[in-house]
């Protein structure tokens, strides 16, 4: 189960994120900048950006273990990491 709670921080977003998974707990802060919003997000409201980090999320646990997940990063990180999540998430 991943939950998120995000709090306007001027254009940005940070969000916690904790996740209970597989028997692990942890606990992730993700900042959401506006481009990522733009280029990933359905909206910029904070719905919009809980949905997005915790699909982001279940698009990680498919991929790795939670405490694998740093514990504090950008969400447009991820594409580093994983370069299909571009594609996996871009708006069309």
């Amino acid at each position: 189960m991943v939950r998120v709670s995000a709090e306007a921080k001027g254009d940005d977003w940070l969000c916690e994120v904790r996740v209970d998974h597989a028997g692990q707990r942890t606990q992730h802060a993700v900042t959401v900048r506006r481009g990522d919003l733009q280029r990933w997000a359905h909206g910029a409201k904070r719905e919009d950006v809980e949905s997005l980090v915790a699909r982001s999320f279940e698009f990680l646990l498919e991929r790795e273990p939670p405490n694998a997940i740093l514990a504090s990063f950008d969400l447009s990180m991820i594409q580093r990491y994983f370069p299909e999540y571009d594609r996996a998430f871009r708006r069309q």
